[in-house]
């Protein structure tokens, strides 16, 4: 395998971006970009939940080649250079860890996070009000609401305990069962959706990741649907003509 350095790197893509080059990369544009950038970052972190450090180091790469397509677009744009990009983020790097390049003393990882965050609000000079709005919406749902519920948490809202979170699920429950008696859609997905918000908030107090839980118990599913398959299979056996009870007992078996 070559080595190539970085200007090596940057030098493939304006090539490709270039009026010889690629017709399908010149017609690219931070846009349409989106959905590539988002399944290559998916794709990454099913490397690392996979342990598979070969297919991790390619997928970074693919990450790179996002990076650096969106700064060369940037670029001819008059925009930003990849330069702007590695100055900016180095010099974040730097201010925000005074305990690093400056005369800061931390004592753990907790401490470090403090000080990112109270660094970070100065810069930013946001509100708290702010600061909540401006989480992604383009987030999964699940990780953009424990983000949000985090940042309102410090700001003094809301729950204390788990005590007070499994109550509240319990009569949000209730009142979900009750709006679906009486049939009302768009009243039966708000009041759902609130119900998975309190969830989630419950896993906060809990400390567990709701995204990972709900990817495990996901995983799960699939294991033991997989091998029921097998069996009622094997058995001659239909699970759409199965009764709940006979598919429990092939579940719990």
């Amino acid at each position: 395998m070559s080595d190539y350095s970085f200007i090596d790197f940057m030098n493939i893509i304006q090539k490709l971006r270039s009026k010889e080059g690629c017709p399908w990369d010149r017609e690219q544009t931070h846009e349409s970009l989106r959905n590539c950038l988002l399944e290559e970052s998916y794709e990454t972190i099913e490397a690392i939940n996979n342990i598979d450090t070969e297919n991790l180091c390619e997928e970074l790469g693919d990450i790179l080649l996002q990076v650096a397509l969106h700064s060369v677009i940037a670029e001819e744009q008059k925009e930003f250079t990849i330069q702007d990009v590695i100055n900016g983020v180095s010099e974040k790097m730097i201010r925000r860890h005074p305990h690093v390049f400056g005369s800061v003393e931390v004592k753990d990882a907790e401490g470090v996070v403090k000080n990112w965050e109270e660094i970070k609000q100065k810069e930013k000079q946001e509100s708290k009000a702010e600061e909540l709005i401006r989480v992604p919406r383009a987030l999964p749902a699940n990780i953009r609401a424990e983000k949000v519920q985090k940042k309102a948490a410090k700001s003094g809202w809301g729950l204390k305990d788990d005590k007070e979170a499994f109550k509240i699920v319990k009569k949000q429950l209730e009142k979900l069962e009750k709006t679906v008696e009486n049939g009302d859609k768009n009243l039966i997905q708000e009041e759902f959706g609130e119900v998975l918000f309190l969830m989630i908030n419950l896993s906060r107090f809990l400390q567990l990741n709701a995204e990972n839980s709900l990817t495990n118990a996901t995983n799960k599913f699939i294991n033991r649907f997989v091998d029921i398959v097998s069996q009622t299979e094997k058995q001659g056996q239909n699970l759409c003509e199965m009764s709940l009870a006979e598919q429990d007992e092939f579940w719990q078996g």
